[in-house]
């Protein structure tokens, strides 16, 4: 039997004490795109989303050390190389590569997101000279790409131009022309390989998490590689990763918060999780049917559940029942499993409510009357409520906008607190509601079986 191997990837490149870019957002990637990630340290740098406070070059030696002792044991499918702040550590790369011959993917770095200067002008040359020719697949962006080929890029045109010549002229295997700082409505990254041009179109995203974007599409190119992709199609498959890692970036620090590529494996991972949670929940509420009935309203009862920040933004990351869970006789009936985008009404409840609480990601919906008012107090949960002839005019016309109105005013009538139940009191033509709050769909499937017990016994 053919023993498994996972796909090893090692990232050559300066340490971000920050952790967004350099070797932390590479092996965050190379996880993420499944590859075995390892590191050889070429600087380690002071630096956080705004600035780089000093930076402690890795003798060359210590640098061909490090990449020795894995390629010699673990074995490398494919490397590249990010932060080499002086010739010395490029020559000393270049030669190692050499040694052992495996695919290689050139980041040119030269400056931080900060502006601060990673690569000395007098090892420019060093580069172009001695590492270009040996990538496989180089990345830069518009203002590398004018440093490389000494060409002012404007244009896709200039990018096409700026990319053939780094191959042609220049040596390299490939070239990746990134387009995140030309304009337009969309960023294009032009490769460049066997004399044909490739473009990889993403819409352009104006966000500030944009620290470590080079690295982990670098990073992302690199793993595509070990794993056995072409270069078109692990550059691809990076574009899409990349743009996601932008889009979910992490809010944190003062300046350029981090990409985030957990995000290229949390989505789909989360999105099953919170499927299985509704699907528990609602087992919960069939397990108890014959209570749960007693607090079904007329236009039926749903649960929902969304992703967790930063993932959940639309009605499309809340999984809800498609069509409702209805009575059937003198038990509840579930039509369907859970699935995402299904139940605007309850997953405008859900964002809402997070907006408070990023934690309380789950509702569902039971009748409102009296005796359910006097168990909810009976239980002593937190509760509160909102009133539609209060409603503003320009909400009320607004289709979607009455939900989340509403749950902001019951939050403000009580001090900010979470509640653990709002009633909607209606309006002629909107029957009355009930609305069960929680951190997860099992957490509400219990509170309503809580509620029903003590209706049932009435």
């Amino acid at each position: 039997m053919k023993k498994y191997r996972i796909p090893t990837a090692l990232t050559i490149a300066g340490s971000d004490s920050g952790g967004g870019a350099g070797i932390q957002a590479d092996l965050k990637t190379f996880a993420v795109m499944g590859v075995h990630g390892m590191s050889a340290i070429t600087s380690i740098t002071a630096q956080n989303t705004y600035e780089v406070r000093a930076i402690h070059d890795v003798p060359p030696e210590i640098v061909v050390a490090q990449i020795e002792a894995v390629a010699d044991d673990i074995g490398v499918d494919a490397a590249k190389t990010g932060m080499l702040s002086n010739k010395e550590i490029i020559k000393a790369v270049a030669k190692t590569v050499d040694k052992y011959g495996f695919s290689l993917v050139v980041d040119p770095v030269m400056i931080a997101k900060s502006g601060a200067k990673l690569l000395r002008d007098d090892a420019i040359e060093t580069l172009i000279r001695e590492l270009i020719p040996k990538a496989w697949v180089i990345t830069p962006n518009r203002m590398e790409a004018e440093k490389i080929t000494g060409l002012e890029i404007k244009s896709l045109d200039d990018a096409r131009e700026a990319a053939r010549i780094i191959v042609e002229e220049h040596g390299a295997k490939s070239a990746v022309v990134k387009g995140g700082h030309l304009s337009g409505d969309y960023s294009v990254d032009v490769l460049y390989y066997n004399g044909k041009y490739y473009e990889f179109k993403a819409p352009r995203l104006e966000k500030k998490t944009t620290h470590g974007t080079g690295c982990s599409f670098s990073a992302a190119i690199t793993a595509g590689l070990a794993k056995g992709r072409s270069i078109p199609e692990a550059v691809s498959v990076a574009k899409q990763f990349i743009t996601q890692a932008i889009d979910y970036g992490l809010e944190i620090g003062r300046g350029h918060g981090p990409v985030n590529p957990v995000a290229w494996m949390a989505i789909p991972a989360e999105r099953y999780r919170v499927l299985e949670e509704v699907e528990k929940a609602v087992n919960l509420l069939k397990e108890n049917g014959r209570i749960v009935n007693k607090v079904i309203p007329e236009v039926f009862t749903n649960i929902g559940m969304a992703l967790p920040k930063p993932y959940a933004r639309t009605p499309l990351d809340v999984a809800a029942i498609p069509g409702r869970i209805g009575r059937y006789r003198d038990t509840i009936i579930v039509p369907a499993k859970p699935e995402f985008g299904v139940s605007k009404h309850i997953a405008n409840a859900i964002l809402t409510m997070m907006e408070f609480d990023p934690d309380t990601r789950s509702a569902g919906n039971i009748m409102y009357n009296k005796d359910l008012e006097d168990a909810v107090n009976q239980l002593g949960f937190i509760a509160s409520s909102f009133d539609r002839r209060e409603e503003p005019p320009e909400i009320k016309m607004t289709e979607g906008a009455t939900t989340p109105w509403g749950i902001r005013t019951a939050v403000q009538k009580i001090g900010g607190k979470i509640p653990d139940v709002i009633y909607d009191y209606g309006e002629h033509g909107k029957e009355p509601l009930t609305l069960v709050f929680g951190k997860t769909a099992q957490e509400v499937a219990r509170k309503i079986i809580e509620i029903a017990k003590i209706i049932a016994k009435k």
